[in-house]
């Protein structure tokens, strides 16, 4: 049976054509829920008449009730001559302490200050923080001498479902197949699947999980256009997108002064658009949200409160991710106060929005899917259960995993099964599934942490064990791939890869390339602009090899030639001070016409007497080292006591050589025994 035919036998009456959603948003700035609440309401039929009157019906509904703000002063008039008027608006209420009475802010319409009866606002206490839209009826009566707003609130009906039956869904869940329930879920939000690559499609699905877990704390960075806050804005009244970033603690959580909870206890979700611009504008801001995003609650004076929301980080990179990889890490967007092992170790996933494809017409679908308001509902009954147990049943989680490893890929793991297997009879295959895409989010987080706060966050080698067979599947993020900044294969003689602390005070992969001609023995560098500091470490490379090339190859002459020594800062760690013992080995090399080891990185500086220094912070030089693709390493003799810092999962992967000075390093990384 076709999807379409599929969805029409099992959802009839909650599903609409997402075309005709389409052509009402051209017209109308109003939410697509809001849009296929009324779509829903009379153009859910398969039939292009029954459509076509439905239609002219919300067309006319919008025509009459939507107000555009450019018409506010319109509809004004008319609430004034009819006495009462009914109006789609967005509506947020405040409390007028002074006045005792609670006031509507009208959002198109321009009124701040109708009076709303106290019962409708304890009925719906979302109308307090942030607004809802709603169909409201206002009436309006003045007379002399009336000190509050001729406007009033006399009904009101927040645009959601009525109801909500869960046995529907699973029944209807248990006739579709997993493919073809994910591509409904995909056209629900509007999206066309067949012209979606399969790690898109799960993308998409992963932008869905806050809305189904608990306390799920996610980010997604990508290019622009990617339709990464559309989502959170445009496909649920539960969820809230905090724009430009500006917040303050009183209004995201506890507000001291009226007592009342803030955002994250009236909302499923709080998405903040454009992170780069994220600001509180308390002190405190930070800590408290990373108090949360690890509990669930937080204090505020002696209280301890706890709430739901799921909060989201979305952004742009403007760099191409192959760069960041390189030279950076992918949070690289937060602005300077947020870059914190701990904030970001709080995060259970990280959605690669680099993988997502610019939004285009033909991404969108015309076909059917659920109206938005029905998958919003449905998405927020499933906050109520958990399937993060689900893993137990088939799998064992590796040992690099530690506490908040766990957490997070389980509650990824219970999201992805709770918006695609809902019913609760899910496979073997498919808890594999969603528990690979689980462990590779959570990784990515992990694998800038590491970039960020070094060794403390070296175990990122996740994996699962099957309970059944005992084998271990270890699961890799793309981007990371087999780095190639130490390309495979045979470097040119004079190419020699170090990795050392730069001017930035972060590790760094480095490389020098050395060229000779015809001279008289000079020595000239390119690469280190101003930095004499970094210049005299290369010199002192060139020094000890002027004054020892007798020890390295008796019958080569170095006053024959003129030596120029490029430096190439792989990373932007800035320039190195440590390049010495590396400048020497490039020389030789290059005099000798003899390549150094393929994919060797050398560790360790040298004094102009040819005293060797031993390696600050051996295991993470090591593991910079690994991660540019190194498979061989020249290590001095004087680190070999740091070597049980370094743990045995990096160390192992290297062929490691020692040298106790100088000369013997040269003789080590070139090969020459």
């Amino acid at each position: 049976m076709d999807l379409d035919e599929l969805m029409i036998a099992e959802f009839n009456g909650r599903i609409v054509r997402k075309d005709l959603t389409k052509q009402l948003k051209e017209g109308a700035n109003v939410p697509v829920y809001v849009l296929e609440y009324l779509l829903g309401m009379y153009c859910s039929s398969a039939e292009d008449e029954q459509i076509n009157e439905g239609m002219k019906t919300v067309k006319k509904i919008l025509t009459e009730n939507y107000v555009r703000p450019d018409e506010a002063e319109k509809a004004k008039s008319l609430i004034r001559e009819k006495g009462t008027y009914k109006v789609i608006d967005k509506v947020t209420v405040k409390l007028n302490q002074k006045k005792d009475i609670y006031e509507a802010n009208l959002s198109n319409l321009g009124i701040n200050d109708a009076v709303v009866p106290s019962g409708i606002v304890k009925q719906n206490e979302k109308l307090l923080t942030g607004g809802i839209w709603c169909i409201i009826t206002l009436s309006y009566f003045y007379e002399e001498g009336q000190k509050i707003s001729p406007f009033s609130v006399s009904n009101l009906k927040p645009i959601q479902m009525p109801s909500m039956n869960m046995d529907e869904i699973f029944d209807a869940r248990r006739k579709f197949t997993l493919d073809q329930w994910m591509d409904l879920l995909l056209r629900s939000i509007g999206m066309e699947p067949a012209n979606l690559k399969h790690r898109a499609k799960w993308h998409l699905i992963a932008r869905m999980i806050p809305f189904v877990e608990n306390n799920y704390n996610v980010c997604e960075l990508g290019p622009r256009g990617t339709g990464k806050s559309h989502v959170y804005k445009e496909c649920s009244p539960n969820s809230l997108l905090v724009s430009g970033g500006q917040t303050t603690v009183a209004n995201l959580f506890y507000n001291m002064t009226s007592r009342q909870i803030g955002l994250v206890g009236m909302w499923d979700v709080v998405a903040f658009d454009e992170v780069a611009g994220m600001r509180f504008k308390d002190k405190d801001g930070v800590q408290i949200m990373k108090d949360y995003m690890a509990s669930g609650s937080f204090s505020r004076g002696r209280d301890s409160i706890e709430a739901k929301a799921s909060m989201v980080f979305v952004g742009n990179i403007d760099h191409s991710v192959e760069t960041l990889v390189k030279t950076s890490h992918l949070l690289a967007p937060f602005p300077d106060e947020m870059i914190d092992c701990a904030f970001f170790d709080r995060f259970h996933g990280y959605i690669p929005g680099w993988e997502i494809p610019k939004m285009r017409p033909e991404f969108f679908t015309d076909r059917f899917g659920l109206i938005t308001d029905y998958l919003a509902e449905y998405m927020r009954e499933m906050r109520k259960t958990t399937f993060s147990d689900s893993i137990d049943k088939f799998f064992k989680l590796g040992n690099n995993l530690n506490q908040r490893d766990v957490i997070g890929v389980r509650r990824t793991t219970s999201g992805l099964l709770k918006l695609l297997v809902p019913h609760g009879d899910y496979t073997k295959e498919d808890v594999r599934t969603c528990l690979t895409y689980a462990l590779e989010v959570r990784r990515r987080v992990k694998e800038q942490l590491k970039k960020i706060g070094g060794m403390e966050f070296f175990d990122v080698n996740f994996s699962y064990i099957d309970n059944e067979t005992f084998e271990e599947f270890f699961v890799n993020v793309p981007e990371q791939g087999g780095s190639n900044l130490i390309p495979k294969g045979i470097s040119k003689s004079g190419v020699v890869h170090f990795v050392s602390s730069g001017a930035t005070g972060k590790l760094g992969v480095y490389r020098l390339e050395s060229q000779m001609t015809a001279g008289n023995g000079k020595h000239s560098t390119s690469g280190f602009g101003a930095d004499t500091s970094a210049k005299e470490q290369a010199r002192v490379g060139f020094e000890y090899f002027k004054g020892n090339l007798n020890r390295i190859a008796a019958t080569s002459r170095f006053s024959d030639h003129e030596f120029h020594l490029h430096f190439v800062d792989l990373q932007s760690s800035g320039n190195s001070h440590s390049s010495s013992l590396s400048s020497l080995v490039s020389c030789c090399s290059i005099l000798l016409n003899k390549p150094v080891q393929e994919q060797m990185v050398v560790l360790g500086s040298m004094t102009l007497g040819g005293v060797v220094n031993p390696v600050q912070d051996l295991a993470s030089s090591m593991q910079v080292a690994l991660e540019a693709g190194a498979t061989k390493i020249l290590l001095p003799m004087a680190s070999a006591t740091d070597i049980p810092t370094v743990p045995a999962e990096t160390f192992t992967k290297f062929q490691v050589s020692f040298y106790s000075d100088p000369v013997d390093a040269v003789y080590k990384a070139l090969g020459v025994q």
